[in-house]
Parts: C-alpha cells; sequence; structure tokens
C-alpha cells in the first residue's frame, strides 16, 4: 500500500476541488456468479481505491467537504464470515493505514445522508456501473436505478479525472511492475505456441504467468488466431501452420494497476511474405503514433497518423488508392482499422471509463459519430504523467468487407478485388504502454519482441 499521507493528500486535493457538500463514494460489493457464496473475484472500485485504499467488499467512504471530515462506513467481520474467511484485521485498524481515524457502521450511512439532504446540502456521487450500488444508491438518495447517471455530479466527475489522469511516481513503479509481469506473459506465449496447440493451452499458460507473480490478470485474456474479432474470448481453436496468433493480455499489480499489452507473432517459426507485408505496415503506424507522444499535442494526432500510416502501407500492396489524407478524413480507412490508437491507462485497464468517455478522453467535448473515430477512446491534448497504450493495428473483417462491398461505400478508396485476396488473412495488433514526459513520452517496463527479427528470434 502507499502511505498514510498519499491518501489524505489525494482527499485533501478533491475536497478542495469541490464547493460545499458531501462527496459519497461507493465502495464494490461480491458479485455471485450463481448462487451468493459462490463469488466472482472480488475487485474494489478504481475511485474509492485511489482515495480510500480499503480494498475489501461493503464500504462506503464519505468526504464531508463542509465539515472538513473522511469517515468510512463498514462493519468488522462477523462470527460466522470469521469461519469461512478467517480471522482479519478490524476496520478501524485497517482504516487508520489509509489515514481514516472515523469509522461507522454501515447502517449509519443513511441517517448521515438524510441529516446532510434534509439540510440542503448537495450529496456528490459517481455514476454507477454496478448493479448492487445502483440498489444501494436507490436505497441511500431515493434516485430510481434509471435515472442514477444523469443525476451523477458532474462536478465530481471532472475533479477526479483531473486528479487522476496525472500519474504520481509511486504509481508509475506500481504500473511498470504491471507491465513487467505481462510482458512475461507475451514473451511465454511468443516462446511456446506450436502447430497442433489449442488456443486454451497458450491462454492457460498466460494466466499461470500472472497468478505464480502473485496477481490477476487485468482482463479477460485475448489468445487467438482469429485477431480479426477485436475482442475474441474464444480459446478453443487448435492453431495450425500459416496461422497468425495475436495475444492481448495484462497483469494488475498488487494494488491493482494495470499492465496492458499486445503481440502477434506466426504459428509458424517465420512469417510468410504476405504476414510480413501487412506486419511492417502495423509496425510503420505503430512508430507515426508513438512519434506523437509529447505534452501539449492531441492524442487524436497520434490516432490519424497511425491511420494515414496504414492506408498508405496498404496503398504500396495495391488495397487502397486516392488521396489518403482525404481518405482518412471520410474514415474508408476504418475497414482495416475501426477501433482506437489507445487509451489513458491507470487503476483500470480502460482508465476511469466508468466515469464516461467524454471526460475522461475528451475533456467534455463530444466524440465523433464516424465509424472507427467514434472508437477512439483518447482524443484530448496530452500531458506529463498520462500514460497511455499505442495499440494500432490491421484487421481483415470478412461481414465488413462484404457489407461495404456490397454498399459501394468508399469505392473511390478500396480496390474490393486485392481486398479479398486477404479475407482470410486475420489481424495483426502490437501494443506497448507509455508515460508521458515533460519532453515527450517513455516506453513503461521490460519491451516485448516487436520487429519481424525480434520475433522469429524467439520462434526458433
Amino acid at each position: 500500500m502507499f502511505s498514510p499521507e498519499t491518501y489524505i493528500r489525494r482527499r485533501t486535493i478533491l475536497r478542495k476541488s469541490i464547493d460545499t457538500g458531501i462527496i459519497l463514494l461507493m465502495g464494490n460489493e461480491e458479485s455471485p456468479m450463481n448462487y451468493p457464496d459462490n463469488t466472482f473475484p472480488f475487485r474494489q472500485d478504481s475511485t474509492f481505491l485511489y482515495y480510500f485504499g480499503m480494498d475489501t467488499p461493503g464500504l462506503a467512504g464519505i468526504i464531508d467537504i463542509d465539515e472538513g471530515k473522511d469517515i468510512i462506513f463498514g462493519d468488522d467481520l462477523s462470527i460466522d464470515m470469521i469461519v469461512w474467511m478467517g480471522k482479519q484485521p478490524g476496520l478501524s485498524f485497517r482504516a487508520e493505514e489509509y489515514g481514516i481515524n472515523d469509522i461507522e457502521g454501515s447502517d449509519k450511512l443513511n441517517g448521515y445522508l438524510r441529516r446532510a439532504m434534509n439540510g440542503g446540502r448537495a450529496i456528490h456521487y459517481l455514476p454507477p456501473y454496478r448493479p448492487e450500488n445502483k440498489i444501494r444508491l436507490f436505497n441511500l438518495l431515493d434516485i430510481h436505478p434509471d435515472e442514477l447517471a444523469e443525476n451523477a455530479s458532474t462536478d465530481l466527475v471532472i475533479a477526479i479525472v483531473r486528479q487522476r489522469e496525472i500519474k504520481s511516481q509511486e504509481e508509475i513503479e506500481e504500473i511498470e511492475l504491471a507491465v513487467n509481469i505481462s510482458a512475461d506473459m507475451h514473451i511465454e506465449a511468443i516462446k511456446m505456441a506450436r502447430p497442433g496447440m489449442r488456443e486454451s493451452e497458450i491462454a492457460a499458460r498466460i494466466e499461470e504467468i500472472a497468478l505464480a507473480a502473485n496477481v490477476r490478470p487485468a482482463f479477460p485474456v485475448i489468445a487467438t488466431i482469429n485477431g480479426q474479432t477485436l475482442h475474441n474470448h474464444y480459446h478453443g481453436n487448435i492453431i495450425q501452420r500459416g496461422d497468425l496468433f495475436l495475444v492481448d493480455a495484462g497483469a494488475e499489480s498488487p494494488m491493482h494497476y494495470a499492465g496492458d499489452l499486445s503481440s502477434t507473432f506466426p504459428v509458424d517459426i517465420t512469417f510468410t511474405d504476405r504476414q510480413k507485408d501487412i506486419y511492417r505496415i502495423t509496425l510503420d503506424a505503430h512508430r507515426a503514433a508513438v512519434n506523437h507522444l509529447s505534452p501539449g499535442i492531441p492524442f487524436k494526432d497520434a490516432h490519424m497518423a497511425a491511420c494515414c500510416e496504414i492506408f498508405d502501407g496498404l496503398k504500396s500492396l495495391g488495397l487502397t488508392r486516392g488521396n489518403t489524407a482525404e481518405a482518412v478524413e471520410q474514415g474508408a480507412h476504418a475497414l482495416f482499422f475501426p477501433c482506437g490508437t489507445g487509451h489513458m491507462m491507470g487503476l483500470d485497464v480502460h482508465d476511469m471509463e466508468d466515469l464516461g468517455e467524454v471526460w475522461v478522453g475528451y475533456n467534455g467535448i463530444p466524440k465523433s459519430t464516424l465509424f472507427g473515430l467514434k472508437s477512439l477512446r483518447l482524443a484530448k491534448p496530452l500531458k506529463p504523467g498520462f500514460v497511455l497504450t499505442i495499440e494500432p493495428g490491421i484487421y481483415f473483417i470478412p461481414d465488413l468487407i462484404d457489407m461495404w462491398r456490397s454498399e459501394k461505400r468508399f469505392d473511390d478508396f478500396l480496390n474490393y478485388n486485392e481486398i479479398d485476396k486477404f479475407r482470410d488473412f486475420g489481424g495483426i495488433r502490437n501494443e506497448e504502454d507509455f508515460l508521458i514526459t515533460e519532453n515527450g513520452c517513455r516506453l513503461l517496463g521490460n519491451p516485448v519482441p516487436k520487429t519481424i527479427e525480434e520475433v522469429e528470434s524467439y520462434r526458433q
């Protein structure tokens, strides 16, 4: 854990960002898989972790702006719970480790909030994403679950985004710990994959690396020969010679900071010539995006640079044609690259996106509705302390190709006869994590093999 002073300082900064009222931060509850006592692995709410640090279910935190108090509401374990879970430190002892001295039972929270509301004081809360917290907030604030998001405090969202988006040195160290474990996960996958294996064998080894390091994956592992499906969590295929294998996996540090890496490699010992052609284009797009990582530069510029590099590269193979700038502006490149170049990263693998992409990635400016560009999660100017991913890719999605071709979409820019020759190609993505510095950027963690030569050297 960080020092108590870290959490006290964080809460003090947040308190000064809101004029008056009460800040209510809900911790998460246990979430049952199929009956109450069989739960998914517990994951605390990231904003609650950031300000209160306590990594156990059933808690709520209040930062009382007007009275200058920080209070944790929760209960110690009953003897029935101790029988099943073992004896654990009391709530008061644990709270002191995070600089909190005021502890109240969970049954006191309703009365505290009622008194505040009866006195005309504002209750600032965040948009809930867990159904159990929607019910808790409904009972506490008398706001229907369908109306909770629209009544959440925009001022609180903005204040938290501005604070959490700048990572401290101790946070960066945690992220690098997660990234280094993530790198080990990818390197092992690149080394072990062989024709005849099932995807699940590789996915299992990837997760084993995380578990052996006493951490968990930061998100469900993608390990697939069908890289054209962006979030493919199916692991039932037998991998064959000629396939490309895409891995998207990351570890979560003991303090829940995330790593997020992607790699693509041949199931054969070497890439085929056709695979090399597309792979080189993705690397050029990757480098183009990284070259735009600097304070003050909008991340959208990095994304557009990657898009142009992809369109130009495919033009050299005869798949695209025409003016690159015009094609990218209209969205023709999105046939091959329908997603964004990267996203913020920290306590969440997609940091703070429960607070809304329009605030996290756009500073409140409405997002584009254009296919491809609408999936860009980060566009705003970069600042020192941002941590983000770079992950442009090229994907040949047969259903999308067929739809666009039938609609004659972008016929001036797309050579469908040549594109159709790649409909069974799959997808390629390489992803790295970067810190924005005062003068540019820094790669976080140990590098994963990325160039054709590096990857092939690990496939021997």
